[in-house]
């Protein structure tokens, strides 16, 4: 009956709180052991300490086959793309990969690094996606990094491919961020002190990546600017909006592929603003959840253009475009996703008709359905299909991915 029930929750209370009370005393009684002894730490403690600073190591492996009916290459109608623009090549390939090293360097820095591998035609190529140092202890909520590391416009810049809902990224993000704008340079950031987050921060940037480029101004060829708030609303929903802008300076910047080479000279200046919003029943996310995201860019680039074999045109249009996506688990371990994105920019001069600024009468757009069922917070697979509209002539895509992860792997950000 209850009163047994309470009987006996009692006494399991009881014996508890022995039990801690004898290992205070044991404590004690070490702790008063160790004052006599010498100061100098036992050989384990100094094996214990000295490890306490080893890096996390973590391995993602983002594999994908993919297929479609027209290669389009790195080709927009409108837009001149940097390298990461395009598709990729049909069949299997390698993805992009990352090995992550990250730690405490001492009580005042934390130090990260990623490899990146990927497929290049057939080829493997390894690169220093990021290389940053950040300050632990700056006082009142600043907080300074240097190196390379991905720019904190835009909601999905600064996320690694590998935590996105798709196999892709937007339009947006492809035309005008190359997929997500990296670069050298330092980041100062400040957390305000209120209950709904707010932090805005700013860069200054080498600017040597697209949408910069040419690394000019000595080797400070652009700067951005950002702000970043969020809250709860009841237990079940959060959001996370942001306004962001980019300057770049153009010094001759390549877009294309070697064999059509454009060249570009002048500033660019984008504006991003976005927002997410997410959603589990009464804050447990484990069988429904979903994610709601969208964007809105407007671009503006003056200078001097120079299509591939061509000489140089003076050139001074906008770009526009959005995106808008939901993500949603409907049972355990399983999702699907929608996603619509568009593109459009400004009709061009004479002299660039037929080039690669030339919209040819035509807003590039796309839709994407996905489905993904992960096993474990470890491993997903993934299928997508993406009608295509991006060019003038329609295409098919899909894309079957997997993508896991190996060794130490931190919580992945809002």
């Amino acid at each position: 009956d209850i009163q047994l029930l309470k009987e006996q929750l009692a006494e399991i209370q009881k014996n508890y709180q022995t039990q801690i009370q004898q290992l205070e005393s044991r404590i004690k009684q070490l702790e008063k052991l160790q004052q006599q002894k010498s100061p100098v730490p036992p050989p384990v403690q100094e094996q214990t300490r000295a490890n306490a600073f080893n890096p996390s190591i973590a391995l993602t492996l983002n594999g994908r086959y993919q297929t479609f009916s027209h290669d389009r290459g790195d080709n927009i109608p409108g837009f001149s793309l940097g390298a990461e623009a395009g598709n990729g090549s049909q069949g299997f390939s390698l993805g992009e990969s990352e090995l992550n090293l990250n730690s405490n360097i001492d009580d005042l820095l934390f130090g990260n690094i990623t490899l990146a591998f990927e497929d290049e035609n057939g080829d493997t190529a390894v690169a220093v996606e990021e290389a940053w140092i950040q300050t632990l202890t700056l006082p009142t909520d600043f907080t300074l990094k240097a190196g390379r590391f991905f720019s904190s416009i835009a909601y999905m810049n600064e996320r690694h491919s590998h935590t996105d809902d798709f196999a892709d990224r937007p339009l947006p993000y492809r035309a005008m961020l190359n997929g997500r704008y990296l670069d050298d340079g330092v980041q100062l950031r400040w957390l305000a002190p209120t209950d709904t987050f707010l932090e805005m921060g700013g860069e200054l940037l080498r600017g040597a990546q697209y949408p910069a480029g040419g690394s000019s101004h000595n080797g400070v060829g652009s700067w951005s600017v950002f702000a970043h708030a969020g809250g709860d609303v009841g237990i079940s929903n959060s959001w996370l909006a942001g306004l962001s802008y980019l300057s770049a300076d153009l010094n001759e910047r390549e877009s294309g592929d070697e064999d059509n080479l454009d060249l570009f000279s002048g500033s660019s200046n984008l504006i991003i603003a976005d927002l997410v919003w997410t959603w589990s029943p009464q804050g447990n996310p484990y069988r429904n959840n979903a994610v709601i995201q969208g964007g809105i860019f407007w671009r503006d680039e003056s200078g001097r253009f120079a299509p591939s074999g061509s000489d140089w045109s003076s050139y001074d249009g906008s770009q526009s475009g959005w995106y808008a996506q939901v993500a949603y688990q409907f049972i355990p371990n399983w999702r699907f996703g929608l996603r619509a994105s568009g593109l459009s920019a400004d009709d061009v001069s004479a002299e660039l008709a037929g080039s690669s600024l030339d919209n040819q009468g035509h807003d590039p757009w796309e839709a994407s359905l996905m489905i993904d069922w992960s096993h474990s917070e470890f491993s997903r697979l993934r299928l997508q299909y993406t009608y295509d509209q991006a060019q003038l002539q329609s295409d098919d895509r899909f894309i079957l991915q997997y993508i896991v992860s190996l060794g130490a792997h931190g919580a992945h950000q809002f």
